[in-house]
């Protein structure tokens, strides 16, 4: 027995488990497979990223065109005849009695349908003009104060737009006189106060002879002209005159309340003086140029109307300056606006800009020149040709 115990002990003794070079080994193995994995990840969190920001950059740019297109279009819209015809017809037509002179570039000149004002340095050029993302871009130097106080944002241009509203409230009943009262069905003339403007206080007459844009005051089924005589209408069934409410808008690019970020911006005549608080339609559009077609007639009038015929593309500054009744005449041969946009993401997407200065992008002859840091931002430009279907002569 003792002889079987000692063999027993003397046995050797099987040891389970690594040898130090395995363990390396696997450690090894085990750190090329992680870093594989970051390396999937990182790629993917970055592709994610570009795309969001590529898709809100998309769906910003529909946006900011789809607001500019509607309302470029309606500019000159003034009833059945549009602005240009009653102009030509040479009657006092449109009527502006809203104490604005001609030209001077008031809230509530409506001798003026559509007008605009050119940033520095952005003229279509031979080659491109530029402006360097995240420099302290300048202001149009000619700026109403009304403008001014809005506080737009430098290196874009500004458009103003004047119209009256596409829909309009037929009268039933006149009553003229200095102070003229115009009385129409109190549920139709509910349009008078949609899109948010439970008070409007700027208003347009308008019949296939003749068109007048006063302030006024709004009550349910009636509206008061200030120091309008209206005298010129009537209720008859043939040729019924209509009540519109009377816009007057800018589209800037401005800074964002909340975010910081540039923003689209839309402002409304308050109806007198001044425009009233901005609204901020779309965020992340951070550049916007102007180019505005011209009618071949160069002096529109009722021996020489305009033809229809778009013979140049001209920026704001080389329409008009001025602040007259000469400025005005020029603004109303333009019968097509071109739109160019910039847009970008609101958030990095760890996009990286080009390297060749052809492919910065670009809109309306002017090219974006990319920061000195890059911000990792995801930037597309848009552009748009839009034809004044209401300053179409004949429309």
């Amino acid at each position: 027995c003792l002889a079987a115990m000692m063999r027993r002990f003397s046995i050797p003794r099987v040891v389970a488990g690594i040898s130090l070079v395995e363990m390396m080994i696997a450690m090894v193995i085990g750190l090329v497979l992680m870093l594989g994995v970051i390396q999937v990840f990182s790629a993917s969190r970055t592709a994610s990223m570009l795309a969001e920001g590529s898709a809100r950059v998309q769906e910003n740019g529909r946006f900011a065109m789809d607001f500019l297109q509607r309302d470029i279009r309606m500019a000159g819209h003034f009833g059945c005849i549009n602005d240009q015809a009653h102009f030509v017809r040479a009657e006092g037509d449109p009527m502006i009695n809203t104490g604005a002179v001609s030209g001077s570039g008031h809230p509530l000149d409506f001798s003026i349908s559509v007008q605009g004002y050119e940033a520095p340095n952005t003229k279509p050029t031979n080659p491109p003009g530029s402006l360097k993302i995240g420099d302290n871009w300048a202001m149009p130097a000619n700026l109403p104060a009304s403008i001014t106080r809005l506080n737009p944002r430098g290196g874009s241009d500004i458009l103003v737009l004047r119209y009256l509203a596409p829909e309009g409230v037929p009268i039933t009943a006149l009553t003229t006189g200095s102070n003229s009262v115009v009385v129409f069905d109190a549920t139709a003339g509910l349009r008078l106060t949609e899109g948010g403007q439970a008070n409007p206080n700027l208003f347009g007459v308008a019949d296939c002879a003749h068109a007048t844009v006063f302030r006024g005051t709004y009550v349910s089924g009636k509206v008061t002209a200030e120091g309008t005589n209206l005298s010129n209408f009537s209720t008859r069934p043939s040729g019924q005159a209509m009540l519109y409410r009377a816009e007057s808008l800018v589209y800037y690019i401005g800074t964002s309340a909340s975010s910081g970020e540039p923003t689209l911006m839309r402002a409304r005549s308050n109806g007198l003086d001044d425009y009233g608080a901005p609204e901020e339609l779309v965020e992340g559009i951070e550049n916007m140029q102007l180019l505005f077609g011209l009618d071949q007639t160069v002096n529109i009038s009722n021996i020489s109307p305009p033809l229809g015929n778009i013979t140049i593309q001209a920026t704001a500054s080389d329409v008009s300056v001025n602040t007259d009744s000469s400025a005005a005449a020029q603004w109303r041969r333009v019968g097509q606006v071109q739109v160019g946009i910039l847009a970008r993401s609101p958030a990095p997407a760890t996009a990286q800009w080009p390297t060749l200065a052809v492919r910065y992008p670009s809109t309306l002859g002017v090219s974006f020149v990319p920061p000195e840091n890059n911000d990792g931002r995801y930037r597309m430009t848009y552009e748009s040709m839009i034809a004044l279907r209401n300053r179409l002569f004949g429309n």
